[in-house]
């Protein structure tokens, strides 16, 4: 049989209400009683059935989801997702709101930020702004006891408990050496796109992209990053005007979103050779792009995964418990033409 909070008590020599308020981290218990718990739960094997003991309790877990509002396909999957975990929190004891801001708007992040704390969820989960503000914002929370968890890109140097999101260095590195595999010996310079210079998760892609191109294809020449601000209009008028600026374009990496504007200006292009050309996120334009040999590759982050990790170590974090690591690394995808699902 497993052991109980009586066995426990029993072997400690205290009472339940002694125990109930070590297993849950209260105060009230003298260090040296504290130990003696401790040591019995150790000594018994005592695995807490928390799911059962939040039940017992009635306890509704609390989390607050902070996505940018835009037509971003990704950002679009990401909140469908949020939307279906919110659905399924009716029948799993949790209470999930989702809040929208700007994009790329560091102001109306940090406001949404301290509105969420002074509702004082549980959890708070959000796309992070690589900004000092933003940082300052997030470390109010954990100070308030809130757990933190930055979703799809990070906060440097922030006290958040997770980041549920891929190695972007990693993803860069990966583009990189498909780009310039795919490129072989043919010349012309290659254009690196971002969405915005302010989120980590595309500068460190471009980091990774830049360091194996040095690294491997120094030969070839790198143009300025442009920034589109995930925005298909503004990511299709920067292409276009490179297109005509650099006809010998060889290749183009987009480590942002705005890849339907992409796709358009590649389509306007011409019947040229276009450019090789590597992307970020299935979505049903880049799918359709690679169908049609517009694009030759995507690199794929899975939006359920990311939110379901996110939510899994709040969940953790509150009951202060242990996570899997395994099970909250997330996977990059590599899809081709030949193996689109």
């Amino acid at each position: 049989m497993k052991p109980t909070v009586h066995d426990i008590a029993a072997h400690a020599g205290v009472s339940l209400a002694t125990v109930d308020r070590v297993l849950n981290g209260r105060a009230g218990v003298r260090p040296a009683t504290r130990e003696k718990v401790e040591a019995a739960i150790e000594a018994l094997g005592f695995v807490r059935d928390v799911a059962a003991a939040n039940l017992a309790k009635g306890r509704v877990y609390s989390f607050v989801f902070i996505l940018p509002a835009n037509d971003n396909s990704f950002m679009q999957a990401l909140r469908a997702e949020v939307q279906a975990a919110a659905e399924r929190g009716r029948r799993e004891r949790m209470s999930l709101v989702m809040r929208d801001v700007p994009a790329f708007d560091i102001a109306a992040l940090v406001a949404a930020l301290d509105d969420a704390g002074r509702d004082r969820p549980d959890g708070v989960a959000f796309v992070a702004i690589d900004a000092p503000e933003v940082r300052a914002a997030a470390d109010r929370l954990v100070e308030q006891g809130i757990a933190v968890v930055t979703l799809v890109s990070d906060l440097s140097g922030s006290r958040r408990v997770h980041f549920a999101g891929i190695d972007n260095i990693a993803a860069g590195r990966t583009a990189g050496t498909l780009l310039g595999r795919f490129l072989g010996g043919r010349p012309g310079p290659v254009l690196p796109l971002a969405g915005s210079l302010m989120v980590r998760d595309h500068r460190e892609r471009l980091e990774g992209f830049g360091s194996v191109m040095a690294e491997r294809f120094a030969a070839r020449a790198i143009l300025p990053v442009l920034e589109g601000r995930d925005d298909p209009v503004e990511t299709g008028r920067l292409v276009q005007e490179a297109l005509l600026a650099h006809p010998d374009l060889a290749g183009i990496y987009s480590a942002g979103a705005g890849n339907r504007g992409l796709i358009r200006a590649l389509q306007a292009g011409g019947s040229g050779v276009r450019p090789v050309v590597i992307v970020h996120e299935l979505t049903g334009a880049t799918r359709d792009a690679l169908a049609q040999d517009l694009i030759d590759g995507v690199l794929n982050q899975d939006a359920g995964h990311e939110v379901r990790s996110a939510i899994r170590v709040l969940k953790a974090e509150t009951d202060r418990s242990a996570v899997v690591a395994a099970q909250e690394r997330i996977r990059i995808d590599i899809f081709l033409k030949d193996n689109l699902p």
